[in-house]
């Protein structure tokens, strides 16, 4: 059996499941900063901090960034491999995707875990 490397899962069945939890994942978290935004009338950076000191809102946040980063590299290689025919240029496009995507996960976790 052949199996691409630049498959984030190990198919193509592996690549629809990351995508459908990923996105339940990043819908919770939409979801759940939209109720929180409407429903703190006078949101305050004091209330706003409070939220993100948290320990579970920490990892709501990491465990969102994670699966936004995963969608995104399922997306950007699917389109990358429809699209862009030349190998060189795909490889040097989805490099830079994924230099790009490790540093925002580094931001993000000073960002998050230095609150």
């Amino acid at each position: 059996m052949v199996t691409n490397a630049a498959s984030f899962g190990r198919s193509g069945v592996h690549d629809f499941i990351l995508l459908r939890a990923s996105a339940v994942i990043l819908a919770c978290y939409t979801i759940f900063l939209v109720s929180f935004i409407a429903l703190s009338a006078p949101l305050t950076f004091e209330i706003w901090h409070g939220l993100f000191s948290t320990l579970p809102m920490k990892v709501f946040t990491l465990l969102a960034l994670i699966a936004l980063l995963i969608h995104a590299w399922i997306g950007i290689w699917q389109v990358l491999t429809d699209y862009v025919k030349q190998t060189a240029l795909r490889g040097v496009l989805q490099f830079t995707f994924v230099v790009t995507a490790f540093a925002y996960l580094a931001a993000g976790i000073v960002i998050v875990w230095g609150v």
